[in-house]
C-alpha cells in the first residue's frame, strides 16, 4: 500500500505525550475520581442516616416540572397502592447507581447538598419498627417532593383493585358481604330443610356473614393490619 492507514489512538498518544504533562494529567484524575468519590460516599450516608430540613434549597427554574408532586398526591398514591412514604433511612433495599448519578448531577446544576430524602414503597422494602418498585424523592419545601429516581419492577397491574378493600372499613365490610353471598350460593338447597325458602337463602347468608367477617376481624387483630389511610406514613410494622 502507498499511504498506511492512520490509526487514531496512536495519534491521540501521540499528541498527549507531545503537549501533555503525564504527571500533572495522573494527578488530575486522581484528585478527580477521589473527588467523586467523596461525593458519593457523603450521599449514601445522607440517604442511609435519612437526616436532614424538610426543604432543599432547590432553583426554580432547573426543576422538571413534571418531578414536581405535593404531599396529598403522593398519599392518595400510597393509599391506593398500599405503600408506604418514610424517611430513606427505613429503606432495606439497594439504592441503585443511576440514582446515586442523578442525586450528583442534581447536586452540581443547583449547588447544593441533597438531604431528607424519602421513598415510597412498599411495606416489605422497609427496616419497619415493632409497634417491587422505589421512588426516591427529595423535599422542596411546604409539602412539595421532587421525585428523582425510580427502579425496580412495576407493581402489579391488579394491585390497586387487591388493596381495594384495605382503603378503608366500609371497603371491607362490602368485601365481607359480597363474599358472603356468593358463598350462600355454594351451599346446596334444602341442606338445613326439604323445602328451600328465601328466608332459609338469608339465615344462611347471615350465617356466613359472621364467619368470614369474624376470620377477617381475628386475621386483623392478630396480624396487627390496619388499614392504608393509617398506615401510608408511618414507620411501625403494627401501626
Amino acid at each position: 500500500m502507498l499511504f498506511e492507514q492512520t490509526n487514531l489512538e496512536n495519534k491521540l498518544f501521540k499528541l498527549r505525550e507531545k503537549k501533555g504533562n503525564q504527571a500533572q494529567i495522573l494527578r488530575d484524575v486522581s484528585d478527580l475520581l477521589k473527588s467523586a468519590g467523596i461525593q458519593d460516599n457523603r450521599i449514601q450516608k445522607n440517604i442511609k442516616i435519612g437526616k436532614g430540613s424538610d426543604y432543599n434549597n432547590f432553583t426554580f427554574d432547573l426543576l422538571e416540572t413534571d418531578n414536581i408532586y405535593h404531599i396529598d398526591q403522593i398519599k392518595e398514591l400510597c393509599i391506593d397502592y398500599r405503600l408506604r412514604f418514610l424517611n430513606s433511612k427505613y429503606f432495606k433495599g439497594k439504592i441503585p447507581e443511576e440514582a446515586i448519578a442523578k442525586i450528583k448531577d442534581l447536586e452540581n446544576m443547583h449547588d447544593i447538598e441533597l438531604k431528607g430524602f424519602k421513598i415510597v414503597a412498599p411495606s416489605k422494602l422497609f427496616k419497619l419498627e415493632d409497634k417491587d418498585d422505589p421512588l426516591l424523592f427529595a423535599p422542596i419545601g411546604n409539602e412539595y417532593f421532587y421525585l428523582i429516581h425510580k427502579w425496580g419492577n412495576d407493581l402489579h397491574p391488579l394491585r390497586k383493585l387487591l388493596m381495594w378493600p384495605f382503603k378503608g372499613i366500609i371497603n371491607l365490610t362490602a368485601l365481607v358481604f359480597v363474599i358472603s353471598y356468593f358463598a350462600t350460593l355454594l351451599v346446596p338447597e334444602g341442606l338445613f330443610s326439604k323445602s328451600s325458602s328465601t328466608a332459609e337463602f338469608w339465615i344462611v347468608y347471615f350465617f356466613m356473614f359472621k364467619c368470614i367477617a369474624s376470620v377477617v376481624i381475628f386475621y386483623g387483630f392478630a396480624l396487627g393490619k390496619n388499614f392504608n389511610p393509617a398506615i401510608w406514613n408511618s414507620k411501625y410494622f403494627n401501626a
